[in-house]
């Protein structure tokens, strides 16, 4: 099934060993380079807080690269208890093996992240829990604006 077409911001290169979060700061540097471009969507908030996590398919992309490709599938991943979508973009039609590769990788990858938690006393489970049709996570995620706007709060001038 075709999901919907998204600009996804590159966070994370594949190949790269340093997992870095939305905000830029590195998060942990892996055993293990990422198999996958992974970024976020622009404009939408998942359901942990943080920005819309995508998987991008295809050849190594430089940090900051803006994509626009269509999202075939999300993997749902619980971290610490929190449950949090990662939409699989790619520029074609996701094969089976793909899917079963980024499964795999998602699997093995909440494991690990588990043991991190552990080292870092976060307390909550950890675990991949499969895939999903992109327009359902798609629904999940709340859509925010990055517009800034200036609120000053109205104050009497007159003292009583």
């Amino acid at each position: 099934m075709m999901g919907p077409q998204l600009e996804v911001i590159i966070e994370i290169p594949r190949g790269s060993f340093v997992k870095r979060g939305s905000s830029g700061y590195v998060d942990f540097v892996s055993p293990f380079p990422c198999p996958f471009n992974y970024g976020s969507v622009e404009g939408y908030l998942g359901l942990e807080g943080d920005m819309l996590d995508a998987v991008v398919l295809g050849p190594r992309l430089q940090r900051g690269t803006r994509v626009r490709m269509r999202a075939f599938g999300a993997v749902g991943l619980t971290d610490r208890g929190l449950y949090d979508d990662k939409l699989i973009c790619s520029a074609y039609p996701i094969k089976s093996w793909q899917r079963h590769l980024v499964l795999a990788f998602f699997s093995f990858y909440a494991k690990c992240k588990g043991v991190l938690n552990l080292l870092r006393n976060h307390q909550g489970p950890n675990h991949c829990e499969g895939w999903f049709d992109a327009a359902e996570a798609m629904a999940r995620a709340k859509p925010f604006s990055l517009k800034k706007t200036c609120y000053m709060p109205r104050t009497s001038l007159s003292r009583q």
